[in-house]
């Protein structure tokens, strides 16, 4: 299980000026690296990245790149997924104590058990879960591609979903599906933007768009405030990262409401300048990401750690559930 945040202290003591991205870009040649960012990373972290996106995409550029080394600056499953679609490459986390509370709120164990009480059923699983979850999936998914890989299951045969309960009832709203079953999990910072405060920001500014991630609790609450004409209904849009940033180059609107962690507003700022994009919730950090500092990069770099395995043979079948996931069409993004 991943350590409490509130618990671990993040390598500091680097600034990150010009002599440090020197620095970084020197190690990164010398050691045949790319370096790859999540958007909920700080800011100079994705500055300096060769690769800035959601976890699966990065995933995908690491397998395609001809990088013998991978840095993957986000957190630990996304790293895994690296290595599991590129199992030949050294792939390093520059602080392996970068966990996700998502995907520890299902493991292995729990999933063989869930499974063992609905035989004939067919695992769907979210992207955000470790290896060995993905280890025991039929399918895996994006926020972005849920719906649509749950669509291409037979309508009579059960659907295990995990481990978001949010992004879950997302899929179940949109198909209708009754015999979809969804895991009790969420993401504390997802969970934590609530629908009280969307609905406060929406009023304040009826004219905003809302950009809402499906994993968000207040995502619900978006659809109810667009029901009852609080916020027209053309201007909630429930969107993975990747199809944040799509929305963002073709808004109308000259104010954005975003309901996902505070690190995206960076790439929706530089994508869009003349949008004023807000946060429906400022507090809402992911401190495991934020564990990727300059120091814990350039720590990585320089020392070669933290490389990440993954047992081959977990590897291997983890690979496949992304596979027939890609095999269905739209792969989309990670999250």
């Amino acid at each position: 299980m991943t350590a409490h945040v509130d618990e671990l202290i993040p390598y500091g003591g680097v600034r990150a000026d010009e002599a440090w991205a020197e620095e970084v870009r020197r190690l990164a040649d010398e050691r045949d690296a790319v370096l790859l960012a999540h958007n909920y990373q700080l800011p100079e972290i994705q500055e300096i990245a060769d690769h800035t996106g959601d976890s699966l995409a990065l995933s995908r550029i690491a397998a395609a790149s001809d990088a013998s080394t991978i840095v993957f600056c986000g957190v630990h499953f996304m790293a895994e997924t690296a290595k599991i679609l590129a199992p030949d490459k050294t792939v390093l986390i520059p602080d392996a104590r970068a966990g996700c509370s998502l995907a520890d709120s299902i493991t292995g164990e729990q999933l063989r058990e869930w499974k063992a009480q609905h035989p004939g059923a067919v695992v769907v699983s979210y992207v955000n879960t470790t290896a060995e979850v993905k280890a025991e999936t039929d399918i895996c998914c994006t926020s972005s591609n849920a719906v649509d890989v749950v669509a291409s299951i037979p309508s009579d045969t059960e659907v295990l979903f995990c481990p978001d309960q949010f992004l879950g009832a997302h899929v179940r709203r949109e198909t209708g599906r009754q015999n979809l079953h969804v895991w009790a999990g969420e993401c504390h910072v997802h969970a934590g933007i609530n629908g009280p405060e969307l609905a406060e920001r929406a009023q304040a500014d009826p004219e905003a768009d809302l950009f809402i991630h499906p994993e968000c609790g207040c995502a619900t609450s978006a659809l109810y405030l667009a029901g009852e004409g609080t916020v027209a209904p053309g201007r909630v849009k429930i969107l993975s990262t990747g199809d944040m940033l799509k929305a963002a180059k073709q808004t109308k609107a000259g104010s954005v409401l975003v309901a996902t962690e505070t690190g995206m507003l960076h790439q929706l700022r530089k994508a869009a300048p003349e949008i004023d994009f807000r946060a429906v919730n400022d507090r809402a950090t992911c401190r495991y990401m934020k564990l990727i500092t300059p120091a814990a990069l350039l720590r990585a770099l320089r020392e070669g750690v933290d490389e990440v395995h993954v047992d081959p043979e977990t590897a291997r079948l983890a690979r496949a559930s992304v596979q027939r996931m890609i095999e269905i069409g739209k792969p989309g993004g990670g999250e």
